[in-house]
């Protein structure tokens, strides 16, 4: 599917992700670190807009500002990760206590996604093991409905106009502006379909979300900078 282009390389954040691992097992032999995980951000966009590159430079400010290693988590990666039984294990190992507020949280979620449970389970487990360990970029995937009950997580949403969305798609996609207009009307549907149907919840409400940005008038840098500094301060 043209759309599959649209997701960045996943190499380095395998790499990430097991030096996560390793920083969670280093974390927890220390009493005072045991239970203060780092600020997890999660970033949902409007189909279109673009997400990657802003997570990609807030990633290098984070680590500058920090002095600590951050990772991005999409759906390539989490792709990966359920494909690789022992990937999936060494995450899903960390979950500890979160376990009873993942099995809490999946109980409020609607019965149309009973069909499809073992792998929307799974997928939900992934995130909230990531996101509770902290230090990490979650793009898409729901993230911000699944982890809003997570003290340690703040989210931010991209939207942007029909003309930016359908520009920055054929960027990247060799199609016509009639065919990216159906694309981007057909995979936004699919996105709040999802939201609805798996966790009954509304994909517009605004509440759940820190801070919204126009993508026609914000920068990747810009965005950027503002969710680091609200997020670590300047």
């Amino acid at each position: 599917m043209p759309e599959n282009f649209l997701i960045p390389s996943i190499e380095k954040r395998t790499a990430a992700i097991l030096e996560l691992n390793r920083r969670i097992e280093l974390d927890a032999t220390l009493k005072n670190e045991a239970n203060k995980p780092g600020p997890t951000i999660t970033i949902s966009r409007e189909f279109g807009c673009d997400a990657y590159p802003v997570a990609d430079r807030l990633l290098e400010i984070l680590e500058k500002k920090t002095g600590h290693s951050w990772m991005i988590i999409d759906k390539g990666l989490l792709e990966k990760v359920a494909a690789d039984q022992n990937l999936s294990e060494e995450i899903l190992q960390h979950l500890g206590e979160k376990n009873l507020f993942l099995d809490e949280m999946l109980a409020t979620f609607s019965p149309h996604w009973k069909s499809d449970k073992d792998a929307f389970g799974l997928l939900c487990r992934h995130i909230t093991a990531l996101a509770g360990a902290g230090n990490v970029i979650i793009v898409g995937r729901s993230a911000a409905f699944i982890t809003q009950d997570l003290k340690n997580c703040s989210h931010f949403r991209l939207y942007a106009s029909a003309e930016f969305k359908n520009s920055s798609i054929r960027r990247r996609l060799d199609l016509t502006e009639v065919e990216t207009d159906k694309m981007i009307i057909r995979l936004q549907k699919q996105r709040d379909r999802f939201i609805r149907d798996f966790i009954d919840r509304d994909p517009n409400d605004m509440s759940v979300y820190n801070l919204l940005f126009n993508n026609d008038r914000n920068s990747p840098e810009k965005m950027a900078q503002t969710i680091a500094e609200y997020v670590i301060g300047s």
